[in-house]
């Protein structure tokens, strides 16, 4: 797809999902990070039901470092792939307080020097908590970009790269919030609705292109 027909994809997305926007819950860039190291393989709104409470009581990186793995496992257990989760942030919080004076980095650099940290979490934090422009794949952008046609690609990594050269980067992280929602909408996995879809006048899956 080239650029022309990509702003008119993103700008048709832009119309039908007006409130894009992240939809886990935070009210710090450190709450940020861990909600979406939770949110791996899981759902936001299971994040967000685990992290209402949690966040109330462990709230701060030494918070983590001060309880054990197995009491936090309790805590997310609800969440999949908990154990993992669990010492991947514990191990965080201890990098973030003995290197990091125990605040969030703001670069990509050291985001992915955290445990259980890759380039997808980085941006989201990056984005939504710093405001730097950033396009972070997760499942939902990765199936609906390689399904338009706005990337081609088997593997996230080269996804993002196709997507920040095709789209301006001053609409990098609303193209992120836009791609999401239309595949949690619309555009699922399994059984996507395409009647109801407003671009797939472009969509390469649905016409067989």
């Amino acid at each position: 797809m080239d650029k022309k027909r990509a702003k008119e994809v993103m700008d048709i997305l832009e119309q039908t999902y007006p409130d894009a926007e992240c939809e886990l819950k935070y009210s710090n860039p450190f709450e940020l990070l861990i909600a979406t190291i939770l949110s791996a393989q899981s759902t936001d709104k299971r994040v967000n039901e685990v992290t209402k409470d949690m966040f109330k009581k462990y709230s701060v990186p030494e918070d983590y470092i001060n309880i054990s793995k197995g009491e936090l496992e309790d805590i997310i257990r609800s969440i999949g792939f908990y154990r993992n989760k669990s010492k991947n942030i514990i191990n965080t919080c201890k990098t973030l307080v003995e290197e990091y004076e125990s605040k969030i980095p703001d670069n990509m650099e050291d985001l992915i020097k955290l445990p259980g940290v890759g380039r997808k979490t980085a941006n989201v934090v990056l984005s939504n908590a710093f405001d730097v422009p950033a396009i972070a794949v997760d499942t939902h952008v990765f199936r609906v970009s390689n399904r338009l046609g706005l990337s081609k690609s088997d593997n996230v990594n080269d996804t993002e790269q196709q997507l920040m050269k095709l789209i301006p980067k001053q609409r990098w992280s609303r193209s992120h919030h836009l791609l999401i929602f239309h595949g949690r909408r619309v555009c699922k996995a399994r059984k996507p609705n395409c009647e109801e879809c407003t671009v797939k006048n472009y969509c390469k899956y649905l016409n067989g292109k």
